[in-house]
């Protein structure tokens, strides 16, 4: 468990940085917790990080990518074992909500816009 926070910690600016675009849903500590329970996966790499979660909906299971941050080029190199981790869990598709620019870059992969996301405070 230390080398886990160790990782964890090591990687806390770009996790807060993947949060400030999350709409408030999280905190860092929340991210730990999540990841330490085992409803968070967290994927570290040298010079990035992701974080995602397996939703399961009705009639589908995702794995979705909740947070990355880092290097992009680290991060979409992270899609294939992120694509065979969701293929051993049961997943049949995969998602991620973040920025427009992810978009471009993820379609090299077979990711297409799926849904436009809108929020607001209330």
């Amino acid at each position: 468990m230390e080398e886990l926070d160790q990782e964890l910690e090591r990687c806390r600016k770009w996790i807060e940085a993947a949060l400030e675009y999350s709409g408030g849903t999280h905190d860092f500590d929340d991210i730990v917790r999540m990841v330490k329970a085992n409803i968070l996966q967290f994927w570290p790499a040298s010079d990035a990080c992701a974080v995602t979660e397996i939703i399961e909906y009705p009639k589908k299971k995702v794995l979705h990518i909740f947070l990355a941050g880092g290097n992009m080029e680290t991060i979409v190199d992270m899609n294939e074992s992120a694509e065979y981790f969701a293929k051993l869990n049961g997943c049949t598709g995969m998602s991620i909500a973040g920025r427009k620019g992810w978009s471009k870059v993820l379609s090299k992969k077979g990711y297409k816009e799926a849904f436009t996301a809108l929020g607001k405070d209330v």
